[in-house]
C-alpha cells in the first residue's frame, strides 16, 4: 500500500506549484456537468419522459460511469493520465454537443451513458496522477482540494446555466457542457505523465489485480458504494422533488450554487481534517447527513425547505471531499495501481448508480414522497458499515501503512 512518490519531498512540496495541471482542468470540466446536472431530470420531462423515465435518464449519468470503471483502469495503465485525460475530455464534448442538439428522450439518454463514461475515465486518471504529485502527508489535502475543484465548478456551473436558461432555454446547457469538456482537455496537454506508463511495461489484467486485493474491496470498498449512493441523491432526487413542489429550473439552479458554496468552504477544512484525524471523522457526516436529510424532504413543499435540506447534505458532502479518493490512494498498490483504482472507482460507481435507480424505481411504484423516506433509512443503516471499516482502515495506517 504505497503509491506515492517519494522524490517529492515535503518541506519543498507546494500546492501552487502543481495548481494549473491539477486542478484547473477539474473545474472547466466540472462547470459543463453542473450546469447540466441540475436540470437533466427536467430536461428529459420536457421531452416527454414520465417522472420514472427522467429519474433514469439521470441514474444513466451514473451507468456510464460504473460500465467505464474498470475499462478506465485498464486504459491509464496502457496510456498514462494525460493521454486518458485528453480523450475524456474530447469524448464528452461530442456527447454533450449531441445532447445539445437531440431533439427524443432515448438519443438523450445514450448522450448521458457516453458523458458519464467519460467522467469516470476523467475522475480516474486525476486520482492517479496526484498519488504520485503529493507526498502522503498532505494526500488528503491533495484529493480534498481535487474534490474542490470540482465544486468549484459545480457552484459555477449551475449560475451560468441559470443565465442561459433565462437568456435561452435549458438544452443551451449542454452547449456549455461541450465547450467545458473541450478547454479541459487543452489544459492537460500541459501535464506530466510521472513515468507511470514506462514503470508498466506490461499491465497487469485487471481481474488478477482486483482478485488479489478483493478483501480491501468487499469490506471498505462496500463503505465506498454506501458513501456514493448517499452523494448521489442530491442530483438524482432532489430535482425531482423540486419540480414535484413547482419549483422553477432556474431556481434549482440556484439552489445548487448555493450547496456547492457550502462544499467549497468546507474543502480545505475537510482535508485537513482527513490529514490530521483520520478518515472516519468526515467519512460518517456523509452518510449521516443524507439519512436525516432526506426523512426531512417529504415534508417541504418550498424552495426554502428543499434549500434548507440541501444545505444540510451539502454540510456533510463538503467535509468528505476527497474522502473517496482519500481511501482508495489509501489502500491502492504499486503494482497494479491504476487497475486497482479502476475497482475502486467501480465501487463508488456502484453507489452513485444504485441511489438514482432506487429512486426510479420506487418512484415507478409509489408516490415520489416514498424514494426519500427508502434513501434515508438505507443511509441511517449504512452509516454504522462507513463508522466501522473506515475506523479500522484509520487504525491500519496508524499502525504503519501509509
Amino acid at each position: 500500500m504505497t503509491g506515492t512518490n517519494d522524490a517529492v519531498a515535503d518541506t519543498s512540496f507546494s500546492f501552487r506549484d502543481i495548481a494549473v495541471v491539477a486542478y484547473l482542468p477539474s473545474v472547466v470540466s466540472s462547470i459543463g456537468h453542473g450546469a447540466v446536472l441540475p436540470v437533466l431530470a427536467i430536461h428529459a420531462s420536457g421531452l416527454g419522459a414520465s417522472t420514472a423515465v427522467a429519474a433514469f435518464v439521470v441514474a444513466l449519468m451514473g451507468i456510464g460511469q460504473l460500465v467505464n470503471s474498470l475499462p478506465s483502469g485498464a486504459l491509464v495503465a496502457r496510456l498514462g493520465e494525460r493521454r486518458t485525460l485528453v480523450i475524456a475530455g474530447l469524448v464528452d464534448a461530442v456527447a454533450m454537443l449531441a445532447a445539445f442538439l437531440v431533439s427524443s428522450v432515448w438519443l438523450l439518454s445514450v448522450c448521458v451513458v457516453v458523458s458519464g463514461m467519460s467522467w469516470t475515465a476523467f475522475l480516474l486518471a486525476r486520482q492517479g496522477f496526484l498519488i504520485d504529485a503529493v507526498p502522503v502527508s498532505h494526500r488528503a489535502r491533495g484529493m480534498a482540494l481535487l474534490g474542490g475543484s470540482m465544486r468549484v465548478g459545480i457552484l459555477v456551473g449551475p449560475l451560468l446555466g441559470a443565465l442561459l436558461i433565462h437568456l435561452f432555454d435549458v438544452r443551451s446547457v449542454f452547449l456549455l457542457a461541450a465547450c467545458a469538456s473541450l478547454v479541459s482537455a487543452v489544459i492537460v496537454t500541459r501535464m506530466p505523465d510521472f513515468g507511470r506508463v514506462a514503470r508498466d511495461v506490461v499491465p497487469r489484467a485487471v481481474h488478477s489485480v482486483l482478485w488479489e486485493h478483493r478483501r480491501t474491496l468487499l469490506t471498505l470498498g462496500v463503505a465506498v458504494v454506501i458513501i456514493g449512493a448517499s452523494r448521489s441523491v442530491r442530483t438524482g432526487l432532489l430535482p425531482l422533488w423540486a419540480d414535484h413542489v413547482h419549483i422553477d429550473a432556474a431556481v434549482v439552479s440556484l439552489l445548487f450554487a448555493v450547496a456547492a458554496t457550502i462544499d467549497i468552504l468546507l474543502t480545505l477544512p475537510g482535508g485537513w481534517l482527513l490529514d490530521t484525524r483520520g478518515r472516519r471523522v468526515v467519512a460518517v457526516p456523509v452518510v449521516l447527513a443524507v439519512g436525516v436529510g432526506c426523512l426531512l424532504l417529504p415534508l417541504t413543499d418550498s424552495a426554502l425547505g428543499v434549500g434548507a435540506v440541501m444545505v444540510l447534505i451539502a454540510f456533510g458532502n463538503g467535509l468528505g471531499s476527497g474522502i473517496v479518493m482519500t481511501l482508495g490512494a489509501d489502500a491502492a498498490p504499486e503494482e497494479g495501481r491504476a487497475q486497482f483504482l479502476g475497482g475502486w472507482r467501480l465501487c463508488g460507481d456502484i453507489g452513485n448508480t444504485g441511489g438514482p435507480l432506487v429512486v426510479s424505481g420506487v418512484a415507478a411504484i409509489a408516490p415520489l414522497a416514498a424514494a426519500p423516506v427508502v434513501i434515508g433509512v438505507l443511509a441511517l443503516a449504512g452509516t454504522a458499515w462507513v463508522g466501522y471499516w473506515t475506523g479500522r482502515a484509520d487504525r491500519v495506517r496508524r499502525a504503519g501503512g501509509p
